[in-house]
């Protein structure tokens, strides 16, 4: 029962960050590499911040040096010309020097002691067995999920969205089509920083190097969203990237509880998962087509 309250907290809280993934991959059609280094500058943001005694502040501060991250890397694609996996890369290789600034030059901080968000929340509400934790990841979930929804059905969202659908077709219609994508990728990795940042009050601890693979775990979670309730509208996308985080967290706390794998090869499953489900449609393709090759053949015979 621990173990499944611990993963489900988790799963709620990279969920944001799942959330984050699934605006610029989804709705931008923009693989973002930079989700790596705003996880771990929300984090960096998060802790100096709580041990300074402004826990709640450092929420808003990873927002806001997460959105301008993905601006950053917007405008490196936008008005430099820089191929988008570049940018992202660019971006996150220069954040883990940003990173450690924050952290005055440490790899690793501990807030243990400190007061966070979720002590706060446990001043207010006293429950047994974590239960307050997931309440608290719940509805910080559940609030980011309406937000972004709110936001995405709004004429910048929209355009947003018609931006990722057809590039082209959004230029054509006098609508600034990089000011659309910086504004995109400003919001995911808002939503990836915060995660960040509640992740280091959760866990009450920062370290540079943690944002390593995110962008495969948060792949992993949309991916395996959209398998349980289908690509259909923005509403939904953002709900199964929340269900799939939470999925995600679960089954790889059953693989290690069972002892399936050793836990160093998370990372390596994590790209095997969405390698996999990335592939399908070109197999389901390749399939259909050898089907109509073979039916062909048999009507010419």
């Amino acid at each position: 029962m621990v173990l499944l309250v611990i993963s489900i907290q988790l799963g709620l809280l990279y969920a944001i960050m799942a959330m984050g993934v699934y605006t610029t991959f989804r709705i931008l059609n923009i693989p973002d590499l930079t989700v790596d280094g705003s996880f771990a500058l929300g984090m960096a943001v998060s802790a100096v911040l709580t041990i300074s005694g402004h826990p709640i502040l450092a929420l808003l501060a990873a927002i806001i040096v997460g959105a301008m991250a993905g601006g950053i890397t917007g405008f490196l694609q936008t008005k430099v010309g820089i191929h988008p996996i570049l940018a992202g890369i660019l971006v996150m290789t220069g954040l883990y020097t940003v990173n450690l600034a924050i952290m005055g030059g440490k790899s690793n901080l501990s807030v243990a002691g400190k007061e966070t968000l979720f002590t706060k929340w446990e001043t207010l509400i006293v429950t047994q067995n974590g239960l307050g934790k997931t309440i608290l990841t719940l509805i910080s979930s559940i609030i980011v999920l309406m937000i972004l929804v709110i936001i995405f059905k709004t004429k910048m969202g929209l355009a947003i969205r018609a931006t990722g659908d057809n590039e082209e077709m959004v230029r054509s219609s006098s609508i600034n089509a990089n000011i659309t994508k910086c504004i995109g990728l400003a919001i995911g990795n808002a939503c990836v920083a915060l995660s960040g940042a509640l992740f280091c009050q959760h866990q009450m601890y920062s370290d540079v190097g943690f944002g390593s693979g995110m962008v495969v775990s948060g792949l992993a979670s949309v991916i395996i969203g959209e398998a349980i309730f289908g690509r259909r509208s923005v509403t939904i996308g953002f709900l199964s990237a929340l269900v799939g985080s939470v999925i995600y967290r679960i089954m790889i706390a059953l693989a290690l509880k069972f002892n399936v794998f050793p836990s160093y090869s998370l990372k390596l499953v994590s790209a095997v998962i969405v390698a996999i489900a990335l592939s399908m449609p070109a197999i389901a393709a390749s399939i259909k087509k050898s089907k109509l090759r073979r039916e062909a053949k048999s009507h010419l015979n």
